[in-house]
């Protein structure tokens, strides 16, 4: 789908923008200047298109699949089966949930495609495309036809999102070497610039994961249109993000991307509608150097860097508090303030989005 026939609006808006910035140094003669906070509280202005940016129901989405690719040796950082992750976070048994609700920020784990069943529970949330994708170094991770059903998927979760806010990261067994390997792809970056954990990383275990992950890409060499190479390398937690982050950002959602298959589905997202990263911002739970190679491929910066080894999203619940003091900065009212108007004068009616002619979907009949 191209951009410019995309639901997602840019979020630029020169006015509103002029207004936000007016509005920030008001308050800067008072209280003095706040550094990065400012120009991160005219990003939420911009995306929510008002001088008072709030947020509700907060929430944070953690996707969960296996891939086949673990078949070749490939292990978890932490030693962990996918499945015996995700009951710790249903259990609250790790420091993302513990943070989380200390934010009171509400927790869902999807399951987009686990090999293991796990009994229900009132904050999973069953999306299974499939058990676990196959080898990607001997055939495609999926078919064409779950690559779309993991995406109408999440164009299903994005739709019924009851908040403006959602933390977004994938956990599970090559999920991080999956998504390596189609941010790889997208932006023709070597795969090994996404694999190297630092330099003491092992070199026995290097040599493997390189050799395991450039097969998988050399039987793939002329697969280079976006969802085709989803389908070659990608997960279910990848095809299922990048559905909810396309519905989220129509809406105006802020979206806080933390990990490497996060930005994975954000690549993929942006190849369908581009300007899905006005409503991104970047966090990061792991000192992984190649997941700065990943930042670097969007030019961005994690919100805060506090060189954790945790699980992804991590780190996004313990910046949620810096987001909220920014939105703060433009909504909050000092005593004696005047409150000043939601939009400036040209924007005082109500934003809606521009008419357009029906645009059939990439993904079938879905909802966008």
């Amino acid at each position: 789908m191209a951009a410019n026939r995309s639901l997602v609006t840019p979020t630029s808006n020169p006015a509103l923008e002029k207004a936000l910035r007016e509005k920030l140094h008001r308050r800067n003669e008072v209280g003095g200047s706040l550094g990065e906070l400012e120009p991160l509280a005219i990003r939420l202005g911009l995306m929510q298109n008002t001088l008072k940016p709030r947020f509700q129901h907060p929430q944070l989405l953690v996707f969960a699949a296996d891939h086949g690719i673990a078949v070749d040796g490939i292990r978890d950082v932490h030693g962990r089966d996918t499945h015996q992750t995700v009951r710790m976070l249903l259990n609250n048994q790790l420091p993302l949930t513990v943070f989380a609700r200390a934010q009171q920020l509400e927790v869902t784990v999807v399951d987009c495609g686990m090999a293991e069943k796990l009994p229900p529970h009132d904050r999973l949330l069953m999306r299974k495309i499939a058990h676990a994708t196959r080898n990607a170094r001997v055939t495609g991770a999926m078919s064409l036809e779950q690559a779309h059903a993991g995406m109408r998927a999440g164009m299903e979760i994005g739709d019924k999102l009851r908040g403006n806010a959602t933390v977004m990261a994938g956990v599970g067994v090559g999920a991080h070497e999956s998504a390596a390997m189609v941010l790889a792809r997208l932006s023709d970056t070597p795969v090994r610039d996404l694999v190297v954990s630092g330099p003491d990383m092992n070199k026995d275990e290097l040599q493997h994961l390189l050799t395991v992950l450039q097969g998988a890409m050399a039987r793939h060499r002329d697969v280079t249109e976006p969802i085709e190479v989803l389908a070659a390398f990608g997960g279910y937690e990848v095809a299922v993000m990048v559905g909810v982050m396309l519905m989220a950002a129509s809406k105006r959602h802020l979206l806080m991307v933390d990990g490497m298959p996060a930005c994975a589905a954000l690549m993929l997202a942006a190849r369908i509608a581009q300007p899905v990263t006005d409503y991104c911002m970047f966090c990061r739970s792991h000192s992984h150097l190649g997941l700065d190679q990943a930042l670097n491929l969007f030019r961005a910066s994690a919100l805060l860097e506090l060189g954790m080894e945790s699980t992804d999203g991590t780190g996004a619940t313990l910046a949620w508090p810096m987001v909220k003091s920014a939105a703060a900065l433009l909504t909050e009212v000092a005593d004696g303030e005047d409150p000043g108007p939601s939009h400036p004068g040209e924007l005082s009616e109500p934003f809606t989005l521009p008419e357009r002619d029906p645009v059939p979907s990439p993904f079938g009949d879905a909802l966008y």
